[in-house]
């Protein structure tokens, strides 16, 4: 029997893509294992495709000042020898890794044991995780086109991202039924991320008065977040996060508020949806949103709105205008080629596997 290993945490978008390639392998009739860390998002995803999942220690390495910056080092180091055992005992026969920071020992633990390495980039530009995984693998999958030009490199495949199959076979009719929305109302989904995002939830609680008025709004507003004082609201649904039936109200939603993460957006491409990009400032992040977003506006994909310009003026305004082009909007994005991910990264996992580490 084949094995492959996974790898990717710290947030859903280092591991969701990682499920519709492990649901193809599992039908396949590969044994499937992934490596994760103690209590990262990720330990809860995997929980629900019934596979082996093991922890190691983890850490991040920062840009910026923090007393952890002289702890996660030797975190880091434990990782890699917890993870070269690891690959030692399971022996699989590739790896595939999504990124954030869990990667990087599993990454290079999997490298010294001589396992063959694919490692996935969904951001325009590459993270520091991934740029430090890329020499140890054997090829670099990336989503756009604009990420093959950054890298320059012989290794770099352009595969799109894995998408989850839930996503893709969204049903309108189901997600109205999920929450009991009316089908002669505008749906709007607002979206922060797996672990939400304060600055969204904070200017929809502004606009609920504004957006009620002919709107219906499906606020996932991450764990923990949920406005007790508003759970009796007319046409105002909350919750805290989705998992299959996440499909299904992106399905019915007329527009998508949402972050810039690189798996957001490609979700919204495929699935041909308005939507309006909130990125994540730069004051707590590298930027990647940020050029994601702005990227995607000078195509014509998307309206963008800064984060240091969010008010709930601005955001209502955004959203009339978004909801009128919509039509011209749609018509952008159908132009937007993708591949079909899954499948081309499942036949070059099966390529590389059949011919060692030549292909």
């Amino acid at each position: 029997m084949k094995k492959i290993l996974f790898t990717g945490g710290g947030s859903a978008g280092h591991v969701t893509p990682n499920v519709g390639l492990i649901e193809t392998f599992l039908r396949d009739g590969w044994q499937v294992s992934y490596i994760g860390s103690v209590d990262g998002i990720e330990k809860d995803i995997i929980a629900e495709l019934d596979i082996d999942y093991y922890s190691i220690s983890s850490g991040k390495l920062r840009r910026y000042f923090s007393w952890q910056n002289f702890i996660d080092p030797v975190r880091i180091l434990l990782g890699i020898v917890q993870s070269f055992l690891l690959c030692r005992r399971l022996s699989p026969d590739i790896l595939f890794s999504k990124g954030g920071f869990i990667s990087v020992p599993v990454v290079i633990g999997a490298w010294l044991n001589r396992i063959a390495v694919i490692t996935h980039e969904s951001d325009i530009t590459p993270g520091l995780a991934n740029r430090l995984c890329f020499p140890f693998a054997e090829r670099v999958c990336v989503t756009f086109p604009e990420t093959v030009s950054i890298l320059e490199s012989a290794k770099v495949m352009l595969t799109g991202t894995p998408v989850r199959a839930a996503i893709l076979s969204g049903d309108a009719a189901a997600g109205r039924r999920l929450l009991g929305l009316d089908s002669e109302r505008k749906t709007l989904l607002f979206f922060g991320g797996s672990l939400g995002a304060t600055a969204i939830n904070t200017v929809v609680h502004a606009s609920l008065q504004q957006l009620l008025k002919d709107h219906q709004i499906v606020h996932i507003c991450g764990a923990g977040n949920m406005r007790t004082d508003l759970a009796s609201l007319q046409n105002y649904h909350q919750l805290e996060y989705l998992h299959e039936e996440f499909g299904d109200l992106l399905a019915c939603a007329d527009l998508v508020v949402s972050r810039a993460g690189a798996n957001s957006i490609y979700e919204l491409l495929l699935c041909k949806k308005p939507h309006i990009l909130i990125p994540l400032s730069a004051q707590v992040s590298r930027g990647d949103q940020i050029i994601n977003a702005r990227t995607f506006a000078k195509l014509g994909y998307s309206k963008v709105i800064e984060e240091e310009a969010l008010t709930a003026e601005v955001l209502c305004a955004a959203i009339l205008g978004t909801l009128r082009d919509s039509t011209e909007i749609i018509a952008r994005i159908d132009a937007f080629q993708s591949p079909d991910a899954v499948n081309v990264i499942h036949d070059l996992i099966l390529a590389t596997v059949q011919n060692g580490k030549s292909a």
